[in-house]
This record gives C-alpha cells, structure tokens and sequence, in this order.
C-alpha cells in the first residue's frame, strides 16, 4: 500500500515563504494526480492545490498566485511552493494521490509575526 510522507513545514512570518514536498512510496505515483489539502484547528479540510499526470494544476481562489504546485514523477514527490504567506494560511497540509483514500501525517504550517 501506497504512503505519503509530507515534509518542509514551520515557523514563518507573515510574507515569507515555505516549501512543502510530498514523497510517495510505491511506483503507483505517476499514474494520479495529486493534491495538497490543509485543515486549520478546528475547521475542516479543505483544497488547496491539484496537479494532473502531465503537470497541469489547479489551485483555490485563496492561494492563486502565492502557492505554485509541482511534481517530479522520477522522484514519486510533488511540492508545494508557498510564497506570500498569511496568518490565515496557518494549518496542517496534507498530500493526496487523489482517488486514494491514503493520507500522510500533514506538516505543519505556522504563519505568525
């Protein structure tokens, strides 16, 4: 079974950057898209980015020209490029092979002055 070790979050201020990577084990990676989501305390979780087999990507309205996502099918590992970043971004990011109920233990993210 497939499983996805997240990795590359902390402590950043406001308008600092991070980058979030994704490995997966397996040789399963490259046939699915994959997708970053993030749940704050006490919210749900919820989108945050999706990047297709060929690398096409799709991103939620509140991050659409912070956050830049990525993959690396050589390496079963895709990331994401956090730029910009706000208090509101705050949370715990997961990654998904989308269509596997198989997730990571999250990373956290701490934007905080």
């Amino acid at each position: 079974q497939v499983q996805l070790v997240e990795s590359g979050g902390g402590l950043v201020q406001p308008g600092g950057s991070l980058r979030l990577s994704c490995v997966a084990s397996g040789n399963i990676f490259s046939r699915y898209a994959v997708g970053w989501f993030r749940q704050a305390p006490g919210k749900q979780r919820e989108f945050v980015a999706t990047i297709t087999h060929f690398s096409s990507p799709n991103y939620a309205d509140s991050v659409k020209g912070r956050f830049t996502i990525s993959r690396d099918n050589d390496r079963n590992t895709a990331h994401l490029q956090m730029n910009s970043l706000k208090p509101e971004d705050t949370a715990t990011y997961y990654c998904n092979l989308l269509g596997l109920s198989v997730w990571g233990q999250g990373t956290r993210v701490t934007v905080s002055s």
